[in-house]
């Protein structure tokens, strides 16, 4: 029998605040154990919860991103459940009134070549609220220690429709939906630091079936990777149970990314289990227009829109626009350096950020924001070469140098001889009329209409130029000569 896998996710996401959510005390990583924390991230008696207003501009902001609806009001609600890393022994969350309804993520598959562009599709949403984060549970040999430095930072749940079917597309769901995060400032999206934590369920049904399978949840997936093999290894999992006689069971289960297996944790909760009921303590909120647009006004373009806008405008390659659009700095530095050197340069400024700025950054570790070039760097550095003031493997030994000391590209050429020298127009006709004369066959060819035959000559000149010859000079040349024979 053929089956057809069902995926949805539930991704938290963290948002990036100074303080947490319902108290002012400070939100942070990577701080002493349990140092972020004050009466009410304790739970202690008599403290009462107050709302952080820049937490809920964060979540209505992510709607907007995201093509949601903003409900007019929300509310606030208790979800029950006792562990140890949850001091109220209650989280607040949002149970029948969230914040954000419905929206989509547009998500790219993959394309048959690297560099062709793959399918684009929406994956639906179902809704999107805000609660508290939990603490940390940390164990050791003998002892377990809770750390609640990050028990109340504000937190996203994102939850799709039961609406991806395969393994590749959770993938392509969860980069999209972190570049639109960390693109909007909403969040960094670490998942690293737990600022990003998906949980998958994932269910199969016979090829045509519309009944949805039995679910199961896997936890624990601490990498965009992990969410993509565990998946897989879950599906495959289903599919051996049911072939050999089995049945499936609704459970939540443990996939360790490391090594390729899962575990059954626990049966899974239902919503009754949480015993949610408002939270007496939080006021509900109105969410008019007038926030909405304020929000929507900060909202910026999203990659996949910056990805066509970049092709249609700059008529750049899907192998240029695929690598710039998805850091925002990124993309912001590309467009900077086409403002300096016009439109019809573009390609160029992609193609020198593409492959030797990112080529240096990769290898001195740094951010873009960290570089010593900037749009000036590169604009200038197109202009010597476009004047033919430096050649091509002169240009990148300038690139190279202006990278490690951030001087000016005309500064390093005139300092280490890089310029190109002047080339006599009539010892460079003799350059042109040598290598022709040397090279029957390729006369031959270029008459014949093979235009590619040309560069049978250039080698030749620049050899006897000693590489200082201007390559525009050298084609026009070459091609005059052809023509009157």
């Amino acid at each position: 029998m053929n089956y057809e896998a069902v995926i949805g996710l539930e991704v938290h996401i963290q948002i990036k605040t100074h303080s947490k959510v319902f108290t002012r005390v400070a939100a942070g990583y990577g701080q002493p154990a349990n140092t972020l924390t004050d009466p009410v991230v304790l739970a202690l008696p008599g403290t009462l919860p107050v709302m952080n207003k820049a937490a809920l501009d964060a979540i209505i902001k992510a709607g907007l991103l995201l093509g949601c609806e903003i409900a007019p009001v929300c509310k606030w609600d208790r979800k029950n459940y006792f562990y140890p890393d949850s001091p109220k022994n209650y989280q607040i969350s949002q149970y029948d009134q969230p914040i954000c309804l419905g929206g989509s993520v547009e998500i790219e598959l993959p394309g048959p070549a690297r560099n062709v562009m793959g399918e684009h599709k929406r994956i639906p949403l179902t809704r999107i609220h805000l609660e508290e984060d939990v603490g940390k549970l940390n164990h050791f040999a003998t002892e377990s220690l809770v750390d609640y430095n990050r028990a109340g930072t504000p937190l996203m749940e994102i939850v799709s429709d039961p609406a991806m079917h395969s393994a590749d597309e959770a993938f392509a769901y969860l980069t999209s939906l972190r570049a639109t995060m960390i693109y909007g400032g909403i969040s960094d999206c670490d998942m690293e630091k737990g600022q990003l934590r998906c949980d998958a369920n994932i269910s199969i049904r016979p090829v045509g079936e519309t009944k949805l399978g039995t679910k199961v949840e896997l936890k624990n997936l601490n990498s965009i990777s992990f969410v993509r093999d565990g998946i897989a290894h879950e599906i495959k999992r289903q599919i051996a149970v049911l072939e050999r006689g089995g049945t499936l069971v609704q459970e939540t289960r443990d996939y360790d990314g490391q090594t390729g297996a899962s575990q059954s944790l626990r049966s899974k909760e239902m919503a009754h289990d949480y015993r949610y009921f408002p939270d007496p303590d939080l006021m509900p909120v109105k969410v008019d227009e007038a926030w909405q647009e304020r929000l929507r006004a900060e909202c910026p373009e999203l990659p996949f829109p910056k990805q066509r806008r970049f092709a249609e405008s700059y008529q750049l390659p899907y192998t240029l626009t695929s690598v710039l659009v998805w850091d925002r700095t990124l993309a912001d530095f590309f467009e900077s350096t086409v403002k300096l050197v016009g439109p019809a340069k573009a390609q160029a400024v992609g193609n020198w950020i593409t492959n030797d700025l990112l080529r240096e950054l990769g290898a001195a570790h740094l951010e873009i924001a960290a570089s010593k070039v900037s749009p000036a760097h590169i604009a200038a550095l197109i202009g010597l070469f476009d004047a033919g003031s430096v050649l091509t493997n002169a240009a990148k030994e300038i690139f190279i140098e202006m990278f490690a000391t951030g001087d000016l590209p005309g500064a390093i050429a005139d300092r280490r001889g890089l310029r190109a020298a002047p080339t006599d127009a009539g010892e460079l006709e003799q350059w042109c009329r040598d290598a022709i004369a040397a090279n029957a066959k390729a006369v031959a060819e270029f008459k014949a209409g093979k235009d590619s035959a040309i560069n049978a000559f250039k080698g030749p000149v620049m050899k006897a130029a000693k590489g200082k010859a201007d390559p525009k000079r050298v084609d026009a040349a070459l091609r005059q000569l052809l023509a009157t024979m």
